[in-house]
């Protein structure tokens, strides 16, 4: 059994909602961040997702949830840059920070947009295969929120607001530290750690001289750790599909036993030319996922722990899964809530 000390515990949300009543899907994810607030998760992220019934915009979703919260981080995992104008989303992404106080959390991902051919001029301004969608387009957005002047020293910008040295606004201090990267290779996880961006690992990942995840995954960690060279500590993220058992009526147990059986196979091969590795989900009682948790190695070498939640299940099957990690799980991982980790002031 390993050593294990989770000092953070975070969940993800697919925000799925109906066709036919987008703002009842969405007013149901925003609560479910309120949810976790009250419960003690110290983050809460939402997927971005293109073309799909889920959030295509996280930025707008999280500028909602600074608004309905107060103290849990906000994340987003990921947003794929290919779909991205870096010197827009910069400044959307500076604005909900500002708004949120400081909790902001971005993942990202490079590389050409998976959509990108079908949607064809809808999105592209010029011959895709003239753009560069490579980690340079990362970068960029990461320059763009660092309060860089434009132009030389006697440039300024004139409206009626007044006479400025323009930089991208609003400035938000801090946000180029809490910008992460979405790795699954061992060449974006050395780029991530060689270029400074936290890193996020979750239940998929690229098999290169393995075909067990848990090797793969140990890895690509000490791949990131040896490339760091950033002053502050590199922040790393792991996430699972973890589904507890607990709190749930009969039915709802047999319904969660039988979405893990459904995608059980997935785990027993690589997939494709990259060799793809699917980690088994952690459905069952609470006791049962902690021996789990405690007998992978790859949780014993990270600090933040992400719950990854199915997708399509009822609002109220969400709640009981988080009351039930939060309660029943996560402090037998070391993990104590927010108010506990501080001293109490006289």
């Amino acid at each position: 059994m390993c050593a294990s000390r989770i000092d953070h515990i975070a969940f993800l949300t697919p925000g799925n909602y109906p066709d036919e009543d987008p703002a009842a899907g969405l007013e149901r994810s925003l609560e479910l961040f309120h949810v976790g607030e009250t419960l003690g998760y110290d983050s809460a992220w939402v997927r971005q997702r293109h073309l799909e019934r889920a959030v295509s915009s996280a930025a707008t979703f999280l500028a909602a949830a600074s608004q309905r919260t107060t103290r849990i981080g906000l994340g987003a995992a990921v947003i794929q840059m290919g779909y991205e104008n870096p010197f827009r989303l910069a400044e959307d992404l500076a604005t909900v920070d500002v708004l949120s106080h400081g909790r902001l959390n971005i993942g990202l991902s490079a590389g050409a947009p998976a959509h990108g051919i079908l949607l064809g001029e809808r999105l592209f301004d010029a011959n895709p295969e003239l753009i560069d969608f490579s980690h340079a387009r990362v970068e960029r957005l990461r320059r763009n929120l660092s309060q860089e002047w434009l132009g030389g020293e006697d440039t300024f910008v004139e409206s009626a607001a007044g006479r400025v040295r323009p930089h991208v606004s609003p400035y938000a201090p801090g946000l180029t530290d809490r910008l992460w990267y979405g790795g699954g290779s061992r060449r974006s996880i050395e780029w991530a750690g060689r270029t400074g961006f936290n890193l996020l690992i979750g239940n998929i990942t690229t098999g290169e001289g393995t075909d067990d995840y848990r090797d793969a995954q140990l890895r690509q960690l000490d791949l990131f750790r040896s490339h760091w060279r950033e002053s502050r500590a590199p922040r790393i993220a792991l996430g699972r599909v973890i589904v507890p058992i607990d709190g749930a009526d009969a039915r709802t147990r047999q319904r969660y036993r039988e979405f893990a059986e459904g995608r059980h196979a997935r785990t027993l091969t690589p997939h494709g030319e990259r060799r793809t590795l699917f980690v088994p989900d952690l459905v069952g009682t609470a006791d049962e996922i902690v021996r789990q948790l405690l007998d992978d190695p790859v949780v014993a070498q990270v600090r933040e722990l992400r719950l990854e939640l199915p997708y399509d299940l009822p609002f109220e099957n969400y709640q009981q899964i988080l009351e039930d990690f939060v309660t029943r799980i996560a402090p037998e991982l070391g993990w104590r809530p927010d108010a506990a980790r501080k001293p109490v002031a006289a």
